[in-house]
């Protein structure tokens, strides 16, 4: 199986030589990797350019897009133009800019997939650090595939209609493709240093945005409540509870186009109460 790798990185001068650093230690290379410099203002261009002329199987392109930071969209918008760059191989990655990989990870990840047909998405976890110590980054279930790592099954990836643009996008994909009869993985043996936490930045704009993605998802406005329940208890914020809330209200209002259709939207609502009632029974 060969593997592309797509980064979009906007501003990323900070963490992006440790993160290629991190695929350049892999003891399996990925046979390609593109770095999207998506209207950086900062060295990002000149850094990754500076690895790609070292190493044949990195490039980097550059889009401009706007300046103005839209939550999900933006970084969908350059993973495509990336993908669209990309050779046509069995795995498609979409990683960020600031994460740091184990060595071993994509050896791991080759076994994961070769080991199973009907694997379609994979990952390790991601971890943030806190004083000396690197701890698990605890903002979703341990299954859950993060937005920062995910690696496709291109079977899988087409199957699901690529990405959605909008918040939201590294949720959906996830229950499409269970949807879909694939199955996800994620090895807890495969710690990912995620050098900028999760939510850095978040607007309350952006939480609206949330709220009309859980609309978008076909959640249900019972449902959608719970979502919004467990963010602003992670975050401890009353207030962006009913941020989210009121983001779904508007889409519904608004009749906003969906993500999915009426059937998945059904699979979705199953399959999150499922998990809801593993948890309290």
């Amino acid at each position: 199986m060969r593997i592309s790798i797509i980064i979009p990185a906007h501003n990323e001068e900070a963490y992006i030589a440790e993160c290629l650093d991190s695929f350049l230690s892999q003891t399996h290379i990925p046979d390609e990797l593109i770095v999207v410099d998506d209207n950086s203002d900062d060295a990002t261009f000149q850094i990754a350019s500076t690895y790609a002329k070292n190493h044949p199987w990195i490039s980097v392109v550059t889009q401009k897009s706007e300046n103005q930071h839209i939550p999900g969209k933006k970084v969908v918008d350059a993973f495509n133009y990336g993908l669209s760059h990309a050779s046509e191989n069995e795995l498609i990655g979409k990683f960020d800019a600031d994460i740091v990989l184990p060595p071993n990870y994509f050896e791991t990840m080759l076994n994961h997939f070769h080991s199973d047909e009907k694997l379609g998405m994979c990952s390790g976890l991601l971890y943030i650090k806190k004083g000396e110590n690197w701890l698990y980054e605890n903002i979703a279930d341990t299954t859950h595939i993060r937005g920062p790592i995910k690696l496709y099954l291109k079977a899988c990836y087409e199957k699901i209609g690529g990405l959605r643009s909008g918040v939201g996008w590294d949720t959906i994909d996830v229950l499409l493709a269970k949807f879909h009869g694939f199955e996800t993985l994620t090895d807890d043996s495969l710690q990912i240093k995620h050098l900028r936490p999760t939510g850095h930045g978040y607007s309350t704009k952006g939480y609206k945005a949330k709220g009309e993605a859980l609309y978008k998802m076909r959640y249900g406005i019972v449902l959608a409540k719970i979502a919004a329940l467990k963010m602003a208890w992670q975050a401890k914020s009353p207030r962006l509870y009913l941020q989210v809330v009121w983001g779904y209200v508007q889409a519904l209002l608004k009749g906003k186009e969906r993500f999915v259709t009426s059937e998945e939207g059904a699979f979705i609502r199953k399959h999150r109460w499922k998990g809801i009632l593993s948890k309290i029974t």
